[in-house]
């Protein structure tokens, strides 16, 4: 088979897995206080004496081959030492290239498990899957960094997307196209025109990939995704997993639900983004998200003091705005704006005592010098911008707008949205020649109950998309249940202590909360 030029240099960790070694905001919550907004309306029925139990998770009977690779991954991440007691395992898994026998060949899935010395091993471990939103192994490290008391209770294993993370790698994209999606299109002769220049790229790097792939390009699906955890599954032996997806990641729970319900013994939604949404809406509800998170950090630096100045929202727009008028050399707006993002969603709960960092490091471009903000980018585009996540999220992306409309939202949406608005409608076009693929099918029945957890300002993918996965799950028959984190940051589960704890309530028990539960920033 053929699968990558990459694939012989591949090491254990893909650079791609890197992330950055900031976040900013609230951390989790230790406050036990938390509200119902209104009455439960997914509630758990009455039980009765001749209910069935809830199905469970079971520990895997034939394990991976896990290897200790804490030190290697927290350095190639940039996140310090260790925590004490914390250990990160890696190992890889083989996988069928397509479940269905339609394509032939097999590739390299990539997991990592987290656990602390204390870590029960009689208890199954948390499967997770952050998507194409940065690699699950990436999204795991900084939890188990920033936040690990939810390690206490459980190990967790994650599972990276084909060719993201610790998975396989692709390397298709030449170098000029990869750097001009990157800085939609604002170097360089097509500059003039960034939506018409990041036009060319994608129709550029959608052939060059695709060419690079067949006959296997079009198998980076969220269905493929749920296959790739399905082995996992058989590989462990086990009749059934408890599995979490965040942002992106929730497609491919949804897919896995779809297709293997039968063997899901909890299913957790944390920050999902929108099913059945067009690219322009699904956009639109993430920028929302990304100023309200501006906002969080801007109010939390000026708490601070910070060297940002008394308004640290407005030095952030003027920073961007120089970036886009060449101010900052050759850090263009969106490569800016991309580390600002990745930085207010790092999925690190030490948020809170990270703000000064992003503020030091903007502020210091500010006066002309960008070594930490480079070093920062650098971390950021690693976690962000791999071919492997070019290819996934284009196979995900559904009905991308026409060059018109994205430049007629370009006007609309820098005036709404005046930091994200106008890079973020020129960034539509990065995967507007790649073929549309069909809307995933969502599951039409599934007898277990769900928690979906979501925040108020997620940078990453808003919350506009709530009620159109949760309306999926109610026409599947399952019950459900909304927590909501007033703080900012993706996921959730990484930043609040109240929403780990209704997580810990819920796979111990399966007991939902109340559905409309608030927990505290």
């Amino acid at each position: 088979m053929r699968w990558t030029r990459a694939a012989v240099m591949a090491s254990a960790l893909s650079t791609a897995l890197s992330i950055m070694i900031a976040g900013c905001g609230a951390g989790p919550s230790d406050r036990p206080d938390v509200a119902v907004e209104r009455p439960g309306v997914a509630s758990n029925p009455t039980t009765s004496a001749a209910a069935a139990p809830p199905p469970v998770a079971e520990v895997p009977k034939t394990d991976l081959s896990w290897r200790d690779c804490t030190a290697p991954t927290l350095n190639l991440l940039g996140l310090g030492p260790a925590p004490s007691g914390l250990v990160l395992d890696c190992a890889e898994y083989s996988t069928p290239i397509d479940a269905s026998g339609s394509v032939l060949g097999s590739f390299r899935t990539g997991a990592m498990r987290a656990r602390l010395a204390q870590t029960p091993t009689d208890v199954p471990p948390l499967v997770l899957t952050s998507g194409t939103d940065r690699s699950s192994t990436a999204t795991l490290a900084g939890l188990a960094v920033g936040g690990p008391a939810l390690l206490s209770d459980r190990a967790i294993v994650a599972v990276d997307r084909r060719g993201l993370g610790s998975s396989q790698p692709i390397d298709c994209l030449p170098a000029e196209i990869r750097r001009g999606l990157a800085d939609n299109g604002q170097f360089g002769p097509g500059a003039a025109d960034q939506v018409g220049a990041v036009s060319e790229f994608s129709q550029d790097g959608t052939i060059a990939c695709r060419d690079f792939l067949q006959p296997y390009e079009g198998t980076f699906d969220a269905t493929h995704a749920a296959d790739d955890i399905e082995q996992l599954r058989k590989q462990w032996q086990v009749e059934r997993i408890d599995l979490l997806g965040s942002g992106n990641g929730a497609k491919v729970a949804l897919s896995y639900a779809r297709k293997f319900g039968d063997h899901l013994a909890k299913l957790v939604l944390d920050s999902p983004e929108p099913v059945g949404t067009d690219a322009v809406t699904k956009e639109e509800q993430r920028l929302q998200g990304a100023e309200a998170a501006l906002s969080g950090f801007a109010q939390r630096c000026t708490g601070l003091g910070c060297s940002l100045g008394a308004d640290p929202r407005a030095a952030v727009a003027d920073l961007v705005a120089r970036a886009g008028n060449g101010g900052l050399g050759d850090i263009s707006a969106n490569a800016l704006l991309t580390t600002i993002t990745g930085f207010l969603g790092a999925p690190r709960a030490d948020q809170a005592s990270r703000v000064t960092e992003l503020a030091d490091a903007l502020s210091a471009a500010g006066r002309g010098d960008r070594a930490a903000l480079s070093t920062l980018m650098l971390r950021e585009s690693a976690a962000t911008a791999s071919d492997g996540q070019f290819v996934n999220r284009c196979t995900d992306t559904q009905q991308p707008p026409t060059p018109s409309k994205a430049t007629e939202l370009r006007t609309t949406w820098g005036q709404k949205y005046p930091v994200f608005g106008a890079a973020a409608a020129v960034a539509l076009m990065d995967c507007s020649a790649w073929p549309v693929s069909g809307t995933p099918p969502l599951p039409t029945k599934l007898n277990i109950p769900v928690l979906v957890m979501v925040g108020i300002a997620d940078p990453v993918v808003g919350n506009g998309g709530t009620a159109s996965v949760t309306g999926a799950l109610g026409a599947a028959g399952a019950q459900h249940a909304t927590v909501t984190w007033q703080g900012w940051g993706h996921p959730v589960f990484t930043h609040s202590g109240c929403a780990q704890r209704a997580l810990l309530d819920y796979l111990k028990t399966a007991k939902l909360p109340a559905d409309a539960t608030a927990c505290p920033a």
